[in-house]
């Protein structure tokens, strides 16, 4: 047996404007405000959340709240060698 749970639910297809929409039960919860719904040829219709984009602010926020790297992770010393004389 695999150790993916599969839920099943029925839901309404119902018109919303000139679209069908489909009712998403609240147990199948997606994270987000975006979806990707895509169509098969075997017309299999699969529906994902879309990942929200962490904003630079966001990503300075979150790298700040990470602890510090242990001294074995750190990059070595690089040895700063002299400029070589070119010729131009």
């Amino acid at each position: 047996m695999s150790d993916r749970t599969i839920k099943e639910k029925r839901s309404r297809i119902f018109m919303n404007g000139r679209s069908r929409a489909v009712r998403i039960p609240s147990d199948f919860e997606l994270e987000g405000d975006e979806v990707i719904i895509r169509q098969e040829h075997n017309g299999l219709i699969t529906i994902e959340p879309v990942e929200k984009k962490m904003t630079p602010r966001e990503v300075i926020a979150w790298l700040r709240a990470q602890p510090p790297l242990p001294e074995e992770e750190w990059l070595p010393e690089i040895e700063d060698l002299p400029p070589r004389d070119v010729d131009l």
